[in-house]
């Protein structure tokens, strides 16, 4: 199933109105739909190098408004999202999320692992239900998601454009592990930041 959609993305990002099935996908893909933007994104800006800011726009908006989708559905539809908590095995993780996010340290963990799940190949989908279902802040999450799929989005929309089917071929062998680095980098630069700011209050 997941190679046939896969291909089907593939497809779309060769179609002449690849710019609406990507708004599309990257709106899907917050909130269940298992294949990344990222499929269509890169060969997207390699055919259409003049058009790679516009994608990446296309792409971090819809996902963020995806986000709120999958937020909703974590919030007032229960049942359905936890039916997808439990299609990608995160169900049983839940009541721990919940315990954690009590303390304000558990408050900062969740920053950064929902940080993580935007920018890493983590889930992304499975946190914008869960912050829906613990009642984590909305507007931190607007934030949090706009920031990390913004980040995302746009390195591999530069690096698309920059480098072409190099950068294609990188992202198919290691691009799982290096974007996994860069995000645990990132948010252990954030905690060192606000552990210095801290310090000095």
């Amino acid at each position: 199933m997941f190679n046939n959609l896969y291909k089907k993305c593939l497809e779309l990002a060769a179609h002449k109105s690849s710019k609406f099935y990507l708004a599309v996908v990257s709106f899907i893909e917050s909130s269940f739909f298992p294949i990344p933007p990222d499929v269509m994104v890169i060969p997207m800006v390699i055919s259409k190098k003049d058009e790679f800011i516009k994608i990446f726009f296309i792409t971090t908006i819809f996902s963020v408004l995806g986000g709120v989708l999958g937020y909703f559905i974590g919030a007032f539809f229960f049942d359905f999202g936890s039916q997808i908590m439990s299609f990608y095995d995160y169900e049983d993780k839940l009541s721990i999320i919940k315990d954690n996010l009590v303390s304000s340290n558990g408050f900062y963990a969740w920053l950064s692992i929902l940080f993580l799940a935007g920018f890493t190949p983590l889930p992304y989908k499975v946190f914008t239900i869960a912050s829906g279902l613990i009642g984590f802040n909305f507007l931190i999450f607007i934030f949090i998601s706009f920031i990390s799929r913004g980040l995302r989005f746009f390195i591999v929309a530069y690096l698309s454009y920059k480098f072409g089917d190099l950068f294609t071929k990188f992202m198919h062998q290691h691009g799982a592990k290096w974007f996994t680095i860069l995000g645990v980098l990132i948010v252990i630069i954030f905690i060192i930041i606000y552990l210095i700011l801290k310090s000095h209050v």
